[in-house]
């Protein structure tokens, strides 16, 4: 799960980080309020969408020489003009794809005298099953080409979970961003806290770009991203309570209440495959029979009949499916079950694409038999090759 970056840095301020004091904004009456609230004379006004790239994307309603999603406001008035200009329109980021993201909430904080910009990030390294923070002297909105073109520039310091993070982990970060005196120490500092957080959180990701030193010597969070792992918000309701839904597919949220792993992808054949492994070799084996899966679908091991239902319903709302393949090894899950719901899904929601449906494992031949005597025009399959090459074939026919 994917946070703002408002609320990213309220968690992070409980950690006694420091950060920019700021104030989110539903509308631009709210982003006057906010702005009147911090001293001034500079204000900065960020569009908050679950993306990077801010400060380079473009609004699609807007020229192409129109400011960014991440802007300096020199008054209140040019604080309300920005807000006006941003609120209810597209941003489109290196991050987003051509179709961008609406921008529904802005962060409007105080404006920060730079010194030096630098880059930190913590996220979990699955080969090692460590912890890895990635540091760079060379932080801002250019880091991705720094990764790209300059890679030596960039130092990974890995600590393991069973020992926690020491002392020396700190020092080896402020070494890499060539920090001295005070600062080298609000740098160790700083990394035990983000440790910290990280840990306590069940965070997957936690990016700052930048991490800025001031003019007057004081580390502060700039900008931040934080993502967590979804299989432990039960263990966190208060940031659980901070997803925004308007910024996932829909899809993928109505996915979510019926407990269902669903990932919207380009191609035109529908998936519903119980189990992520299965599911992968579903869709690499309509690819190699030369068309595209519409998404990824695993149902789990103990579908019932509302889940399988939910599940086509899901996969039909996607315009671009074509056809829809169903792949099932009956293990926990019983064929007959899958089958009694593949069967009443087809006629809750009318079907009006090709269907092929392989199944395998506990009760199969009562499943099959379901789908025989269902009347519905379902193509029964003997193994998943013969099923990828049978859906391909019926979209080609039905096209």
């Amino acid at each position: 799960m994917n946070i703002h970056e408002y609320q990213a840095k309220e968690l992070l301020a409980k950690y006694g980080i420091g950060i920019p004091t700021g104030y989110p904004a539903l509308s631009v009456e709210e982003a006057i309020a906010g702005a009147k609230q911090l001293p001034g004379p500079l204000y900065v006004v960020k569009a908050q969408i679950h993306a990077g790239g801010r400060g380079k994307g473009k609004f699609k309603e807007l020229g192409p020489d129109a400011k960014g999603g991440v802007r300096l406001a020199k008054s209140i008035d040019d604080v309300a003009a920005d807000a006006k200009q941003m609120l209810g329109n597209t941003l489109v980021t290196v991050q987003t794809g051509a179709e961008g993201k609406q921008v529904n909430r802005l962060y409007v904080t105080d404006g920060v005298d730079i010194a030096e910009e630098y880059y930190l990030a913590m996220l979990v390294d699955r080969a090692s099953g460590q912890v890895a923070m990635v540091v760079s002297t060379e932080g801002g909105m250019d880091i991705e080409d720094v990764a790209h073109n300059t890679p030596e520039k960039i130092t990974t310091i890995t600590i393991d979970p069973a020992q926690g993070y020491m002392p020396h982990h700190g020092r080896a970060v402020a070494f890499a961003l060539k920090l001295s005196g005070d600062l080298n120490k609000q740098c160790q500092k700083l990394a035990g806290q983000l440790y910290n957080a990280f840990m306590d959180l069940d965070c997957e990701m936690l990016e700052i770009n930048p991490l800025v030193e001031t003019k007057d010597g004081q580390l502060l969070v700039l900008d931040t991203k934080m993502s967590f792992d979804g299989n432990a918000l039960y263990r966190h309701k208060d940031v659980e309570a901070m997803r925004d839904e308007t910024e996932e597919d829909p899809a993928e949220v109505e996915a979510s209440k019926y407990d269902l792993a669903y990932i919207k992808l380009d191609g035109n054949i529908g998936c519903m495959v119980n189990g992520a492994g299965l599911a992968m070799a579903t869709m690499d084996i309509i690819k190699l029979n030369g068309a595209f899966p519409a998404n990824f679908l695993d149902v789990g091991g103990g579908a019932n009949k509302e889940k399988v239902t939910a599940a086509f319903k899901i996969i039909l709302k996607d315009p671009a499916v074509e056809g829809i393949l169903v792949n099932i090894f009956g293990g926990i899950m019983k064929c007959d079950i899958i089958a009694d719901g593949i069967v009443a899904a087809a006629k809750e929601v009318n079907l009006s694409v090709p269907l092929v449906v392989r199944l395998e494992g506990t009760n199969v031949e009562q499943g099959k038999d379901i789908l025989n005597n269902s009347g519905l025009p379902i193509v029964s399959a003997d193994d998943l090759g013969d099923a990828a090459k049978k859906i391909v074939a019926e979209v080609k026919q039905a096209a």
